[in-house]
């Protein structure tokens, strides 16, 4: 069917035809408008708005189609887009009674609809890989309870903690960028069939129904929002970047702690490269390649927020454009996420050598400082100033923190306030040995290993709760 034979005269010519033309993205939505056009015919029906043996005729050559698949369409630029490839095919095996299949309808409420349909459907699978990956998390974190690391800020020595304390920071920030998705799944969840062009139809269509039968929690209540609406895919990418992020400097924690330097971590070598100079090399190059692609995530939400920034309200060909962005972007997330994942549980921790930095370079100072204030009474800040010269005056004696006693400080704290600390000097080597720093750390969130055991069975029940409501393989 030439939908241009009507109003308009002549053909496009092939360059404009290929221009304007969504077919090549519009392969993502193919099953979503079977069911799209499926659930539409049942309730034109059910109203009696189309003969029942035209219906039948209807749902008969989609569930033809859809066994086929999509390679049964005529996916040439002069159809424009997919809703029409598959009326086309809808009336190359009915006939002109085909058309019935679009009463009440328009392609712009089929288009959003069609694309909620794939998009939940896409979230619902990067949501089985995120639980998927908090579980490895877990169970790498309960693997390393005691595992002793060194903290850093400003990426320098800032205090002991472990392994499994910084691996669930990775889970938690998983755990939000989950929730992110899951808000914005549940704020697509409404359906924009039956907007029609824009001010809905005068036939007296069912869109609870229509709702019902594409697994939507209801139709949305303004037509012209229905159909010009695409901040739910601005809201998705959003989600999608900010997971990209956290992806992002979780490879770049990677990369860094197999340096020489670090020597933290060793890679496995599925997820290493060598140089074709050096044969000694072994590149962290799969995780520099996802911190480079997870970058794409940024400049396709930027690209989609300025294409609808200024369009009015209503359908425009604009928002054409916005849908290859939103498929890079889910693409681009997708793979990251899966390989990011197989890349940190395949990472072998060293233990010892993370034990090393911790006792290095007076990571215990804080923990001094509070001694300070709870056996010396010494207000934080004058505790700070002791211990900071402390450090110093270490320093430029080449003394290590083990080297530091009671006595080191009271000449420290004379010269400085003019009063001794007289704190017994096995209280001070406690207190600045890492282990015992850690298992001090009995705090909400803290890094003692009761406190992240605890954390790990909050986060195994979220995991259990959602599994629920994810739907099955």
């Amino acid at each position: 069917m030439n939908l241009r034979s009507g109003r308009l005269k002549g053909q496009m010519s092939r360059e404009v035809a290929d221009f304007t033309s969504s077919l090549e993205f519009d392969r993502r939505i193919f099953q979503a408008d079977i069911l799209t056009n499926r659930a539409h015919t049942t309730m034109l029906v059910e109203q009696e708005i189309i003969p029942g043996t035209i219906g039948k005729q209807i749902l008969n050559a989609l569930e033809q189609l859809e066994k086929e698949g999509i390679d049964a369409l005529d996916l040439d630029s002069a159809v424009e887009d997919i809703h029409m490839a598959v009326e086309n095919y809808v009336t190359s095996v009915m006939g002109p009674d085909a058309g019935f299949m679009h009463t009440a309808k328009s392609r712009n409420d089929q288009v959003a609809t069609d694309l909620k349909i794939a998009l939940k459907e896409e979230i619902r699978e990067i949501q089985k890989e995120l639980i998927t990956f908090i579980e490895i998390i877990l169970e790498m974190a309960t693997e390393n309870l005691d595992t002793l690391m060194v903290g850093y800020t400003h990426l320098q020595h800032a205090q002991p903690t472990t392994f499994a304390h910084h691996l669930l920071s990775y889970a938690q920030a998983l755990k939000r960028d989950y929730g992110r998705l899951q808000d914005a799944y549940h704020r697509m969840d409404l359906c924009p069939l039956g907007s029609a062009a824009l001010t809905t139809t005068s036939f007296p269509i069912n869109r609870e129904r229509t709702a019902e039968l594409l697994g939507f929690s209801g139709p949305m209540e303004n037509s012209i929002d229905g159909v010009s609406s695409r901040d739910f895919i601005a809201e998705t990418v959003f989600a999608l970047t900010m997971l990209g992020t956290t992806l992002s400097k979780i490879c770049e924690e990677l990369i860094i702690w197999s340096t020489y330097e670090f020597r933290m971590v060793e890679l496995g070598d599925d997820f290493s490269s060598t140089s074709s100079i050096m044969p000694q090399k072994k590149n962290p190059d799969v995780a520099e390649i996802v911190r480079g692609k997870t970058a794409v995530l940024n400049g396709e939400l930027v690209t989609i927020l300025t294409i609808i920034k200024s369009l009015p309200q209503s359908y425009n060909r604009d928002l054409q454009e916005v849908t290859p962005h939103l498929w890079k972007a889910t693409d681009t997330l997708s793979s990251a996420l899966t390989i990011t994942m197989g890349m940190l549980s395949s990472a072998k921790f060293k233990g010892e050598r993370g034990e090393e930095l911790a006792r290095a370079n007076f990571s215990a100072a804080t923990e001094l400082a509070d001694l300070m204030v709870r056996d010396a009474g010494l207000p934080f800040r004058t505790a700070h100033q002791i211990v900071g010269r402390a450090v110093t005056v270490a320093l430029d004696k080449g003394m290590k923190a083990e080297d530091i006693d009671t006595h080191f400080l009271d000449e420290i704290s004379q010269e400085l306030t003019g009063q001794t600390l007289n704190i017994d000097n096995a209280v001070v080597k406690k207190s600045l040995n890492p282990k015992d720093i850690i298992q001090s750390r009995k705090v909400i969130g803290g890094p003692a290993p009761s406190m992240v055991q605890e954390v790990i069975g909050n986060l195994r029940d979220f995991v259990e709760e959602n599994k629920k409501v994810l739907p099955e393989e």
